[in-house]
């Protein structure tokens, strides 16, 4: 049976981002939701962890693409035009890991 913990999670991780690009540009909703669902790469930086998965870890912090440093560059991601909708995608994505750390 699935956990409220997972479907939270990965309706945020899959789900939410569809209705940030509709709102983002509905005439390019599609697109835009594909370049969020591309942002999730920055889950790659899990590989250098062990384990890799520990459902009672909390990313935030931990991870390097998760680190204080990285959020502090997405934020200045935001101003320039070409990248404000990854920087909405990876800023998003630490929400939910946030969100994430707090559900049991």
């Amino acid at each position: 049976m699935l956990s409220l913990k997972f479907c939270i999670h990965y309706g945020l991780h899959f789900l939410f981002p569809g209705l940030i690009a509709y709102v983002y540009n509905p005439k390019k909703w599609k697109y835009n939701w594909l370049i969020l669902i591309a942002t999730m790469l920055i889950d790659l930086d899990h590989l250098l962890a062990t384990p890799i998965f520990d459902p009672n870890r909390c990313s935030i912090g931990f991870h390097p693409l998760h680190s204080y440093y990285a959020l502090f560059v997405y934020i200045l991601l935001l101003f320039p035009k070409k990248t404000n909708l990854i920087a909405i995608g990876f800023l998003f994505h630490l929400l939910t890991d946030y969100v994430d750390c707090y559900l049991k």
